[in-house]
């Protein structure tokens, strides 16, 4: 990958492009569509937007499935349904820890113009950039 130093298209430098689209997905989309020469940004901004999208549909696949468990053990005992509303509360503390975790961790890895790939987004985030 190309050398991280210089400008992005929006005018900031690319270190703090790249960082502050990882909290802001409005900034990285925008990034994904007008920035074109900076690769070290256009990396970050897509793996921002899929990072997020990849927690998206992991918290809704976590959401049915917590429902349809708990609605159809609430039938059966409501003491295994309290159990598993227990243990689905629990998946969603790690969710959200995963998220913001992800989301600080490679916003500081940008900042630090390091190319770090976060996990299954990574790989694409790096082809797609190219």
């Amino acid at each position: 990958m190309e050398n991280p130093s210089g400008k992005s298209a929006i005018g900031l430098d690319s270190n703090l492009a790249a960082a502050i689209g990882y909290p802001i997905g409005l900034l990285a989309l925008i990034l994904v569509f007008i920035e074109k020469d900076n690769k070290f940004v256009r990396f970050h901004a897509i793996q921002s937007l899929l990072w997020g999208l990849a927690m998206v549909i992991a918290v809704v696949a976590l959401l049915v499935v917590g429902l349809v468990l708990g609605f159809g053990l609430g039938m059966v005992s409501s003491t295994l349904a309290w159990t598993v509303g227990a243990v689905f509360t629990l998946l969603y503390i790690g969710w959200f820890i995963a998220l913001f975790g992800g989301i600080i961790y490679a916003a500081i890895k940008a900042y630090g113009n390091q190319m770090t790939k976060l996990p299954l987004v990574g790989n694409f985030a790096e082809k797609w950039s190219n």
